[in-house]
Order: structure tokens, then C-alpha cells, then sequence
């Protein structure tokens, strides 16, 4: 069954220092698989007016602030209509910014008269479980007493829970943005004031009278500073270059932190005066401007806390709030349903940038289109074998086509030998076993180049069964790699997938196409034929509409 706008949700995170957007795939079995994601750089807390000298006091929302807020979230209403997500699938959510400025309902009733979302504004507790839960989705942590920490740009959140539920909550205010606002880069006052907030607060004895197994921090800041620690960035010397793209000479690959990493970044960001400041802007970007108040506190938190390690998770606010949007429509969600998938997510984002996950969503979503098509064909009776794949089989070329491409991070040259080698060692995918993992190796492996034949070494004490359906997956998943680097897509919505009678076959049409058909395509086409007696047949319109306004039919 191809997928339709009914299995789209949508999570839309207004928070300080920028609004964020993603845009998922539900799956009835409780999985998803995220398919868009928008950021817009608002800075709500950049043009706030204070109502007086008080640090403590309530801000106002600046016009110049609200206008910026209204034209980012014009574009992810636009995106929204593209994907014909209905209302009841969007779910928009604000914070502290948002939260603790007096001129909120103005603001509010703006967003909802000119872009007709509303907002909900959440507690800072709230905020936190909402975290918490997306965590869950990202680390299989369920069973344990989790101690979530997530730092915004208005505030700091922290949870601790088990099984999905909130033991502890707090939100304290303290945030990167607010404190580069308040301090600027004075590591001495941001370090003094972090400290009086969390000793008033009472935050350590109440984390410590709950205890805590494992800590998990997540948002923008946490993942920068893991970022700056995975790409080298404290250790200069430690970079390499392997075919013009940079690598860790360690090879640490791991989502994870330790107390002396993130002192590590802390120091390296506060010294080497100008042109460690240079430095800084290349790397972190749009965010360096905050980074020094954001790195100084999680340092301060990992001191006053004690945590030697914490977990960084690639999800949060937003996936919390998918979450709860899934509960409400199935009527409930098992918070464990996306244990081995996420292992999935987290190997294909360790590994791939924005640009390169991106062309790994496009081609899953391709590849699962097929594969339904084909499984709602009724000739597939005359081959038995392809008519018996399950939705097993489709999560093993899901698995695979999202991680196709990540051996690209040591270099372009054989980098789907580099794939294979990243999934079949190290233990990254859990929930799978052997076979199967093996299986998703080697449709990575051999996503292009030459295909193997059955007797191939690679399937050396492989089950005949695998074997068969290794052919049959591989076929669709080539078939997809090739249509994505012919760019006919830029987004979920860029294919028709249309079954058509030809003569004693049945046709799939993908529209729209370009005129000519290249030689890799082609050939991928031959041997679909051949595996699965029937015809991809490719056909160019006379005007190629906006891929976002194309519907996706069967």
C-alpha cells in the first residue's frame, strides 16, 4: 500500500533560538521514519524588550521579532500544504521565549489569524517529558532511570524517568541565548550565574534523593558540542583527510560525551583570542555566536550534577511531540516500537550530513513505493518467491537504503564497500540478528558496481532463502539509487506510482521523468524486468509540475 498524506505527522517546535519542523512517516506497527526537516533561525530572544532591569522579570516580543517568527513559519505552512498533511496531523508547540513574554496572547493570536496554526505553549515540565519521550525513541533506554537533559535557548530542562514515566521534572532559566544576552562571552559571570540559578533552584539534592542510570542529553547545543568533539575540533592533530572529507583519526563513532570532552571544547572556545574566533564561526556556524554560554553550561551541569558520561541523543523536543500526536490518533503508543529502527536512524545520522541523509530518505521512500506496488500487483502470483515478501522484507531495504551512502564519510571512491564494513562491524544495529544484518550489509554493498551472482563468496554459508531475497531487494534498491541521482525528486512527494495493464503485464509509470534515460538507470531497469516480469517504464511530461504539488497514487 503506497503511503498517502493520512500517514504524515507533523512537529513544529517554536523555540528561542530557532523553529524547527519534521515532518514523519507513521508506520501501523508504531515506527517511523522522518521524511523532511526544516530549521528557520529566528532568535526569538535576539529582539525581546525587557520590562524592566530584573533579570527575572518577563520580556516583551519585539515587532521586528514577531515578524521574522511569522514569515518562517509561513514557509513550514507551505511545506505542510505541499505534503497535504491535514490539521489534525500538525501539532505546533512553543517555549521559553514564547513563554515567559507578557505580549504572548498578541503574539499567539497572530500566528493563528495569519497562519492559521495553533500554538500550544508548553510548561517548562511539560517541555521536559516531551524531551524525555523523544529520547526514548532515538536510545532503547525505556527500562531505565534516565536522567534527560535538554539546553534551549531560553531554558534548561531536566527529567528524570522510567518506562515512560516522569519521575522528576524541572525547567530552569538558563539558556544559551539568554545568557550570551545578559553576559556576552564572560565565561567568569556566565559560570557565577549559573551557579546562584541551580543553588536557588534546590536541582542537585532533588536529582540526587531520585538517583538516576544512565544520562541523556539532546537540542542544539549538546549536539554541537558532541559534534566538535567527533569531528576533532579540541584536538586539531587528530584530523585527517580521507578523499577531501574529514575523519577523526581514532575512529570514536559513538553518540557519547565524557566530562573531560566537553571541558576539552570549553577550553579550546575560550582561548587562542581572534583566530580561535574565526575558527569558532567556521565550525559551529549560525550557532557560534551562543556556543561559548551553551558549552560553559553543560560543563557547569556535568560539575554540579557529577555525571562522568552522558548519551546525546539525535531526537527531542519534536519527536515527543510526534510521539504524543501518534498516541492520540492509534490510542496509544508502545514507547519500545522503534527500538531496532532507531538503531537504523542513529548509524545513518552518525555518519551522513543533512545533504546526504536527505538523498538516503528520498530513496527509501522511492524504494518502499515499489515495493508496495509490487505487493498490490495481482500477476505476482506467477513469481512466487518475490509474492511472499513481507513487511520484514521491506524493513531490511528500508535498513538498507537509508544506510547506502554512509561509507561516503571516508570518501566517495568504493565508499559502498565502506558501508558494508561500517554496518558489519561494530555492532551498530540492535534488535537484528546475524542473518539479517548481514542481509542490509550486503544490500549496501551492492547498491551499485557489479552485481553478484548467487554462488558469490559473499553468501558463503548464507541461508538459500536470504540469497533469494537478497536478489529480489537489491533489484528495487538499485533501482531507487539510480532514480535519486538523476534528481527527479527533490522531496516525498516527487513520484506518481501508477499500475497499468500492458499486454499480459503489468507497468509501473513514475512521473514526472527527464527525456532521456541514463545508461546506469537503464541498465537497472533491464534486470528489474528480469527479476520481477514486469516493466518500470519511464515517462516525461510536457511540463514537469513542482515536485511538492505532485500526489502519489496506486
Amino acid at each position: 500500500m503506497a503511503s498517502s498524506s493520512s500517514s504524515l505527522f507533523a512537529a513544529i517546535d517554536m523555540g528561542t533560538n530557532s523553529f524547527k519542523m519534521i515532518i514523519i512517516r507513521a508506520y501501523p506497527n508504531g515506527k517511523f521514519l522522518t521524511i523532511d526537516r526544516l530549521r528557520e533561525p529566528v532568535v526569538l530572544g535576539h529582539e525581546t524588550t525587557p520590562t524592566s532591569s530584573s533579570s527575572s522579570t518577563p520580556f516583551t516580543l519585539s515587532a521586528q521579532s514577531q515578524l521574522i517568527a511569522l514569515e518562517a513559519l509561513k514557509k513550514f505552512q507551505n511545506t505542510l500544504t505541499s505534503y497535504k498533511i491535514s490539521k489534525a496531523g500538525v501539532r505546533c508547540v512553543a517555549t521559553a521565549a514564547v513563554r515567559e513574554a507578557v505580549n504572548k496572547g498578541e503574539f499567539l493570536k497572530c500566528v493563528s489569524d495569519n497562519i492559521g496554526l495553533e500554538v500550544d505553549v508548553l510548561p517548562g515540565e511539560e517541555e521536559a517529558r516531551l524531551v524525555y519521550l523523544g529520547m526514548l525513541q532515538f536510545w532503547p533506554m525505556y527500562e531505565n532511570l534516565v536522567l534527560a537533559v535538554d539546553i534551549g535557548g531560553g531554558s534548561t530542562e531536566f527529567v528524570i524517568g522510567k518506562q515512560g514515566i516522569v519521575v522528576f521534572g524541572a525547567s530552569l532559566k538558563l539558556g544559551h541565548v539568554s545568557l550570551t544576552q545578559k553576559f556576552g562571552n564572560s565565561v567568569g559571570q556566565i559560570r557565577e550565574h549559573i551557579r546562584l540559578v541551580v543553588k536557588e533552584s534546590g536541582l542537585v539534592r532533588k536529582i540526587k534523593d531520585c538517583g538516576f542510570e544512565v544520562v541523556v542529553g539532546s537540542s542544539g547545543t549538546i549536539k554541537a558540542v558532541e559534534k566538535a568533539v567527533f569531528n576533532g575540533y579540541v584536538n586539531k592533530s587528530n584530523v585527517i583527510e580521507v578523499g577531501n572529507v574529514a575523519c577523526l583519526g581514532d575512529g570514536r563513532k559513538d553518540w557519547r560525551l565524557s566530562r573531560g570532552e566537553v571541558k576539552g571544547v570549553v577550553e579550546s572556545l575560550c582561548g587562542g583570542g581572534e583566530g580561535e574566533k574565526i575558527r569558532r564561526e567556521k565550525f559551529f556556524e549560525r550557532r557560534s555566536e551562543f556556543i561559548v554560554a551553551g558549552a560553559v553550561l553543560l560543563e557547569e551541569i556535568f560539575e554540579v550534577l557529577g555525571i562522568e558520561e552522558m548519551e546525546v541523543s539525535g531526537y527531542a523536543l519534536a519527536e515527543g511531540v510526534i510521539v504524543e500526536s501518534l498516541a492520540k490518533v492509534n490510542g496509544g503508543y508502545d514507547l519500545t516500537a522503534n527500538a531496532s529502527w532507531s538503531s537504523v536512524v542513529r548509524l545513518a545520522m552518525r555518519y551522513n550530513g543533512k545533504k546526504r541523509m536527505r538523498a538516503a530518505v528520498q530513496c527509501t521512500n522511492t524504494a518502499k513505493e515499489i515495493f508496495e506496488g509490487l505487493r498490490k500487483s495481482d500477476d505476482l502470483a506467477d513469481n512466487q518467491f518475490a509474492a511472499s515478501l513481507d513487511d520484514k522484507d521491506l524493513e531490511y531495504l528500508e535498513a538498507a537504503t537509508l544506510l547506502h551512502n554512509i561509507g561516503v564519510f571516508m570518501g566517495k571512491k568504493g565508499y559502498h564497500k565502506h558501508s558494508y564494513c561500517i554496518i558489519m562491524n561494530g555492532e551498530h544495529l540492535h534488535g537484528y540478528s546475524s542473518e539479517e544484518v548481514k542481509l542490509i550489509a550486503l544490500l549496501a554493498r551492492h547498491h551499485r558496481k557489479k552485481l553478484p551472482s548467487s554462488d558469490h563468496a559473499s553468501f558463503t554459508q548464507f541461508p538459500g532463502e536470504m540469497t533469494k531475497k537478497f536478489r529480489f531487494l537489491c533489484t528495487i534498491l538499485r533501482v531507487s539509487v539510480a532514480l535519486q541521482k538523476m534528481e527527479f525528486s527533490n522531496s516525498y512527494e516527487g513520484f506518481k506510482l501508477v499500475n497499468c495493464g500492458v499486454k499480459d503485464q503489468t507497468s509501473l509509470l513514475f512521473n514526472p521523468l527527464a527525456e532521456d534515460i541514463e545508461d546506469e538507470l537503464r541498465q537497472e531497469l533491464e534486470y528489474f524486468k528480469l527479476v520481477f516480469f514486469k516493466e518500470l517504464l519511464m515517462i516525461a511530461p510536457s511540463s514537469v509540475p513542482d515536485p511538492r504539488d505532485e500526489d502519489i497514487r496506486t
